[in-house]
């Protein structure tokens, strides 16, 4: 049984986000309507989180005295890993020694915060289908693990190319021939969270989409674990980072059945409870384990519009022990604003156009810095159909128009 507390009283129920961006924000929104007191913790101030939460927290995340020093400090219930880039060792410790609990687990947050952790489990340990890949640290090797060296098959042409650890797409590329090898290490080394000097280099799958299966660990009405799966979320990627997404993505039954396996055999390893982001590829009844997070996913954010428990609530819920409902509400589509420019506290014009788009809502971030490619905003449209959201998300999305103030 889950009893409550109320904030900012010595009865509270305190929560800390470890990363405090958009997808981060909307948790912290969950949260606080079930009266949880809430810690938003970043690496910069004035982090969207940070915006709406009782507590707000900069420190280097990566920094495992830091780290142990604030959470000591806080003492909150749980800890919630919002990014990759954290001391994930030193949340361990603290787990062990009964600290805190860390969502899903500690051992689940040190194996996702690298593709090479999770890869192993899935592909290694549970046997999953997955694309064809080695790990690289360094250039040379690279080259090798392509085209082959003593005797040993390459990967070959056409592959990708990602840092171990880097979020949203960040220093992946494609390699279509020899001439792009160095191109994309160096890109991979600039776009890595983490100055880690280690790569993945994947075969490349000839797809026909890729799903975002949103998975959910939470208690049942007798105390034990479920698992729930939300309605699968199409979305487009332009050089790894989402631009767009729907739901629900029309798919074979087959390839929903697999697809869902897959999931549970994931999440089931790594245990603990909350929302698990799980990326595959599919073509026809063919499916294959592409990455999972182990947190609300950004193409996820349609579900803001499309279910009667968005993604955010689900983990809410989800992590507090309390009953969840993954059910479809409408059919919907996000679409990402990009900052278009470089600056530091930017305006928004078009927004009443935006929102004159049949069925549509927006979400602006609130980052206090602007880049080019920044996602600054989402648009989200509800419709009868997929194609219709998806078209006028797309539509109210070109009319926000970020400028320097």
């Amino acid at each position: 049984m889950t009893t409550l507390g109320t904030p900012l009283s010595p009865a509270a129920t305190r929560v800390m986000l470890l990363g405090s961006g958009e997808l981060g924000k909307e948790v912290l929104i969950a949260l606080q309507r079930l009266g949880v007191e809430t810690i938003a913790v970043d690496r910069y101030d004035n982090a969207p989180g940070q915006q709406v939460a009782h507590h707000a927290r900069t420190i280097v995340m990566s920094d495992p005295a830091q780290l142990k020093a604030l959470i000591e400090a806080e003492r909150p219930h749980l800890v919630v890993p919002e990014i990759e880039a954290i001391a994930t060792p030193m949340l361990e410790e603290l787990e062990a020694a009964g600290v805190v609990t860390v969502i899903p687990t500690a051992r689940a947050a040190r194996l996702t915060m690298d593709r090479e952790g999770i890869r192993r489990l899935a592909a290694e340990t549970l046997g999953l289908p997955t694309s064809p890949y080695r790990f690289c640290d360094s250039l040379a090797e690279l080259q090798a693990a392509i085209e082959g060296a003593h005797g040993e098959g390459g990967i070959g042409y056409p592959c990708i190319v990602k840092p171990v650890m880097s979020s949203s797409g960040k220093g992946q590329s494609r390699i279509d021939g020899p001439a792009d090898v160095q191109k994309a290490w160096d890109f991979a080394m600039a776009g890595g969270r983490v100055s880690h000097g280690r790569v993945i280099v994947e075969g490349f799958i000839d797809f026909d989409y890729e799903i975002t299966q949103l998975t959910v660990r939470a208690r049942g009405t007798d105390g034990s674990v479920q698992t729930h799966f939300c309605a699968p979320i199409g979305h487009v990627q332009v050089s790894g980072d989402y631009v767009e997404s729907w739901q629900p993505m029309a798919m074979r039954p087959d390839a929903v059945e697999k697809s869902r396996r897959i999931a549970r055999a994931v999440t089931d390893n790594l245990g603990g409870l909350g929302l698990f982001g799980v990326e595959l590829f599919v073509k026809g009844d063919q499916v294959w384990f592409s990455e999972v997070s182990p947190r609300p996913h950004d193409t996820g954010l349609v579900t803001l519009c499309t279910q009667h428990q968005s993604e955010f609530e689900l983990h809410a819920r989800a992590i507090l022990g309390l009953p969840v409902d993954t059910s479809l509400r409408n059919p919907g589509a996000s679409a990402v604003i990009y900052g278009g420019v470089e600056a530091r506290g930017i305006v928004f014009d078009g927004v009443e156009e935006a929102l004159q788009v049949p069925g549509t809502d927006l979400r602006l971030f609130g980052k206090p810095e602007s880049f080019v490619k920044r996602r600054m905003g989402v648009a989200l449209a509800r419709a009868d159909d997929t194609d219709t959201a998806r078209a006028n998300a797309r539509l109210a999305a070109g009319k926000v128009r970020p400028r320097p103030a």
